[in-house]
């Protein structure tokens, strides 16, 4: 198994899927890359599509210390560097978009276009989602408040005729002090003052009906990119990525075959 060593010794399991001009994708916190099965082949048919586990996630190493997402952006420049690839197009939904905003910010040259999908600039600039979600998500039944977690990702039409297992619900693996520490991560992630210095063509993309990461923070981000385009998926919850499919992987193939190469 690969794995990047990062200039504080951790190391972090990267894969790749696919030939062609480099893609990292970039996954949800507390999550490792499987995050991207279900989505993975439609952008391996055109790029080598790259992902790592995030520090605590997966088979990489899980230190009990503060995470940061400009710290995993870091953690994501220590991967591209171990693969020798000193341009890629990047990819980040959630969390991921949060890490791909400081990618391209604190590193303009690594990064020839740039999606942010269902994502937000943090801080006080950002829009929270509502005390009723964040009371969904910590009731004590866990599996009323696991239900709750793949309703705000999923319609419950689409949940009735896939039953799983799901992706984009937390790595199994983790221990709990590492889903604490991405969890303060993404919290914590405050980019507004820097969104202007991106460079990269930019585009953003949202489900409309996404309350977990509340979709006004789709045109904050897109005001505060310069250039950047603003999508909206009608309908669609957290995952848009996977259960519209159909309509956001063409979308975001279709912006990063467009996209001036730098």
């Amino acid at each position: 198994m690969p794995f990047a060593t990062t200039d504080d010794g951790v190391k972090l399991s990267h894969q790749i899927r696919g030939s062609g001009p480099p893609l990292l994708l970039l996954q949800g916190q507390a999550n490792n890359h499987h995050w991207w099965d279900p989505v993975r082949a439609d952008f391996a048919a055109a790029y080598r599509t790259i992902t790592f586990d995030y520090r605590g996630t997966g088979a990489s190493d899980k230190p009990d210390e503060p995470y940061t997402t400009r710290g995993f952006a870091a953690d994501a420049l220590a991967v591209l560097d171990e693969l020798g690839v000193e341009r890629a197009r990047v990819y980040g939904t959630s969390m991921g978009g949060r890490v791909a905003q400081w990618l391209a910010a604190d590193h303009p040259r690594r990064v020839e276009a740039l999606v942010l999908g269902c994502s937000s600039p943090g801080g006080a600039h950002g829009v929270e989602r509502g005390n009723d979600v964040r009371r969904s998500l910590a009731q004590p039944d866990r599996a009323a408040a696991e239900r709750a977690l793949l309703e705000l990702m999923y319609t419950p039409a689409w949940l009735a005729t896939h039953p799983g297992p799901h992706h984009t619900v937390g790595d199994p693996g983790m221990p709990a002090y590492a889903r604490r520490r991405h969890l303060a991560a993404s919290a914590g992630h405050d980019a507004w003052a820097a969104l202007p210095a991106i460079t990269a063509p930019t585009l953003v993309v949202h489900g409309t009906d996404d309350v977990f990461n509340p979709a006004a923070n789709a045109p904050l981000l897109a005001g505060r990119i310069p250039g950047a385009e603003l999508r909206l998926i009608q309908g669609a919850r957290h995952a848009y990525f996977e259960e519209f499919r159909e309509v956001a992987s063409p979308l975001v193939l279709e912006f990063l075959a467009g996209a001036p190469r730098g």
